[in-house]
């Protein structure tokens, strides 16, 4: 059986949990390589809804084993805390030893960040876990297993966020009170914990690899600085997990309708009218992590095509076309006029200087008369849309 990547084509929140949990019914394990509780993933089963923050999506058929790898940083209070509502789902859980925590002062630290010059953060400690992994001061889920390891790492991570904290003329939190907060998620590392690394490469096949967040806000190749702060694209996930990309045999990309993104950061076919309400109020667009109401615009082209180029994508999912019914007219941006040229391809460094240049496509209120549009897409990507997801629930996608 083969093993399938699923990953975020635009700024994020592509309906990606959706397509995982459609994945999953015949895949045993679900994996997820890289972010944190800043990825909000949402599945409706039986008008129930689920949101998956660090557990991979797919879990809620149930007998499935969840793994977070090396590359994810953990809120571990959070964790607990989805796994409590999924008391009625039965899966295993993998915590990969190598894998980051999220300590209380990093969320603090995301707060006052945020308060001088931020770029538009969830607040949830992630930058600052994943600024203490590579200096190399951050604790890991084996530093807990061990009271002593664990006092000798706290002690190198807390020395580095002190300074931070004291940068800001605010309090740090008392060191004790952080060493014990840890302690007490001892006993779970220890019954959840696990090399990821041996497991994967011993189990081979019937894996979904999930991404979180999406392509466009990668740490290097996305809309920097107005990313996220790990990598969210394919090659990612063999140096989040330590395996050979071979393992992974196709590349699924899920993208919308149209483009949203959240934060700050250059959007080039944003719309601030009523259409972009029009979108953002029909599509349910506000984030699922923070609320926040998430900028609307028409699809890209241009960034799409980017995007599946640097994920090598195989297949594409096209979700939330539904939303699109009853327009008028529908545009979609085919290049870039930039310095008095048209460009075909995105400048990542400068996005904010370019102008868009659209094609119009008559408005349609049905999937047949959508097929236009769904065509030209596959046409300029080169691309099959496979999937077409609509409405809620997971059995609301269509096989083209």
């Amino acid at each position: 059986m083969e093993n399938i990547s699923i990953l975020g084509l635009q700024w994020g929140d592509e309906g990606k949990g959706k397509i995982v949990d459609y994945f999953a019914k015949d895949y045993r394990t679900i994996v997820r390589f890289q972010g944190g509780p800043n990825a909000g993933h949402t599945v409706y089963v039986n008008n129930k809804k689920y949101t998956f923050h660090q557990l991979p999506s797919g879990l809620l058929w149930g007998n499935k084993r969840a793994i977070i790898g090396s590359g994810v940083v953990i809120n571990l209070e959070l964790l607990k805390k989805e796994i409590e509502q999924l008391s009625d789902i039965n899966f295993e859980l993998l915590i990969d030893y190598r894998a980051n925590i999220i300590l209380p002062y990093h969320i603090l630290e995301d707060e006052y960040e945020e308060k001088l010059d931020g770029i538009g953060s969830t607040k949830k400690g992630i930058s600052q876990a994943y600024r203490d992994k590579y200096a190399r001061v951050g604790v890991r889920v084996f530093d807990i297993l061990d009271e002593k390891r664990l006092r000798r790492a706290l002690e190198r991570s807390y020395k580095f966020n002190s300074v931070l904290v004291y940068g800001y003329k605010e309090k740090m939190i008392d060191f004790d009170e952080v060493y014990e907060y840890l302690l007490n998620f001892r006993k779970f590392l220890k019954e959840h914990s696990a090399d990821v690394q041996y497991e994967i490469m011993n189990q081979k096949e019937g894996i979904i690899f999930e991404g979180a967040q999406g392509t466009l806000l990668d740490i290097n190749f996305g809309t920097y600085p107005f990313v996220t702060s790990s990598h969210t694209i394919v090659s990612s996930i063999g140096i989040n997990l330590g395996i050979p990309m071979s393992m992974v045999n196709k590349n699924i990309g899920v993208f919308k309708a149209y483009t949203t993104r959240v934060g700050k950061g250059p959007f080039p076919t944003e719309l601030n009218d009523e259409i972009g309400d029009y979108l953002r109020n029909v599509g349910n667009e506000y984030g699922s992590t923070t609320g926040r109401p998430r900028r609307c615009g028409w699809l890209d082209l241009v960034l799409l095509k980017y995007a599946v180029f640097l994920n090598d994508i195989h297949e594409l999912v096209l979700t939330k076309l539904d939303v699109l019914f009853g327009l008028k007219e529908i545009n979609v941006c085919v290049a870039y006029e930039y310095n008095g040229r048209i460009l075909d391809f995105p400048i990542l460094y400068n996005l904010e200087s370019v102008k868009p240049v659209y094609k119009k496509f008559k408005g349609f209120d049905n999937f047949k008369g959508a097929s236009e549009f769904i065509s030209f897409i596959e046409s300029y990507l080169n691309r099959k849309i496979k999937y077409v997801s609509y409405g809620l629930n997971r059995d609301e996608i269509t096989i083209f």
